[in-house]
């Protein structure tokens, strides 16, 4: 509760060929031992985490990953892995040795162009060989964003971080350094937000769950006023306001009740739409949904979640949704379910993927999960947009997003 969850901070994902000192990379910018570091190649097995704060940057998360050519026994598995965080990761890490370059680094390379990631090269090592001349123009033409280091000489280290620190400013997407509003930009300075916020019986013991968390900060960031309130007293509540709140925000799964309880000169949405166009393209969601009036019984749908929480007996995702839709759909429908970064190949097989709204993923990773339904040809939408059109009150619960509004009242 005290720490940037790992969603919001840049994601670093390190790379490299296997013992060119990834991990001890890693240790030496944490200051700790933070990865098991070793001569024999294929030490690090899988992708090992470190969050810190990077400052000025401010929080990062590294993604030590198993080296590209890892020829071990469970050498296949490791490198799937590997290759997922290139799906996550908003800069690429890439650490070589002097004069060593080949057909793994420029694997790498392919990877981050292919993914539109930028890529800041670390030249380790230098204590046992100094690069060439020829080897820096060669890695100048790769990236203007590269420092040479050595991760063994500590006496060094502040020169090394300052280094990286420089090129990671360089390089680091403008979403991270500016990111875009959740529920600021809809509340004017001084305005009021009410959040219904159910009890959930997924949320930990004392807390609520982290969407609801992050919106009242983002109103608080934006010198808004939050009330909070459960679904049962919300009505109470609103009746005794003396003016009435610029916008009320629900859980998905009370939205037919907080419509039916809000005046219609009331903005009104759900915490998932929010996410919706803070994780990904709302427009794109909404248009996508549509599609759910042309499914048939047999049709086959995934629904994605980012947590692999455990489910509870109604759970929204694995029990309310798909009630929903066979309810809808007039028939019984082929319903799979992917939970955490576990993302399945055979998206093709699907008519329509439902996926939550992202709160434990980074906004890149959704995005590219919008981008792989699309060259897969298969539509994606969120949650709280399935909820709210199932339900019959998406149009009004896309109050206030204009363009997002359009697209449904054209697409109906």
């Amino acid at each position: 509760m005290d720490k940037t969850p790992k969603s919001l901070r840049l994601q670093i994902g390190l790379f490299g060929r296997t013992n060119v000192g990834k991990s001890s990379f890693l240790n030496m910018v944490a200051g700790q031992e933070v990865a098991i570091t070793s001569t024999v190649p294929g030490t690090t097995t899988d992708v090992v985490e470190k969050t810190m704060e990077l400052l000025p940057l401010g929080p990062v998360v590294f993604l030590d990953t198993a080296g590209f050519n890892d020829l071990s026994t469970l050498a296949q598995l490791r490198m799937e892995k590997t290759k997922k965080v290139f799906n996550r990761a908003d800069v690429i890490l890439l650490v070589v040795e002097a004069n060593i370059w080949n057909e793994y680094e420029e694997d790498i390379l392919s990877q981050a162009e292919k993914n539109r990631i930028p890529v800041i090269i670390a030249v380790n090592k230098i204590d046992l060989k100094i690069p060439d001349n020829a080897f820096i123009e060669r890695i100048k033409e790769k990236t203007k964003n590269f420092f040479l280091c050595s991760s063994t000489e500590l006496k060094n280290r502040d020169d090394y971080v300052d280094d990286l620190k420089r090129c990671l400013m360089e390089t680091c997407p403008d979403d991270f350094l500016n990111p875009p509003a959740l529920i600021g930009d809809l509340l004017p300075s001084g305005g009021l937000a009410i959040l219904i916020v159910p009890i959930d019986l997924e949320a930990p013991k004392g807390r609520i769950i982290l969407p609801q968390v992050q919106t009242i900060r983002d109103a608080l960031d934006n010198d808004a006023a939050c009330l909070i309130v459960k679904e049962r007293e919300y009505a109470h509540l609103l009746d005794n306001l003396k003016s009435p709140p610029d916008i009320v925000v629900c859980d998905s799964q009370v939205v037919l009740k907080m419509m039916a309880d809000t005046p219609k000169n009331i903005k009104s949405t759900t915490f998932s739409i929010l996410f919706a166009r803070y994780k990904s393209s709302l427009v794109e969601a909404v248009r996508n949904v549509l599609v759910i009036d042309n499914l048939k019984p047999g049709d086959k749908v995934l629904i994605a979640e980012a947590c692999s929480h455990h489910p509870v007996e109604d759970d929204i995702g694995r029990v309310k949704i798909p009630r929903w839709l066979r309810q809808y759909v007039g028939g019984d429908l082929k319903i799979d379910t992917c939970a955490g970064r576990d993302y399945p190949d055979n998206l093709k097989d699907y008519k329509l993927i439902i996926h939550c709204g992202g709160c434990m993923l980074t906004r890149r990773e959704v995005l590219v999960r919008f981008r792989q339904g699309k060259e897969g040809s298969v539509p994606i939408t969120n949650y709280g947009v399935c909820i709210s059109f199932l339900q019959g009150v998406l149009e009004r619960a896309l109050s206030p997003f204009p363009a997002a509004l359009d697209v449904f009242r054209e697409g109906k």
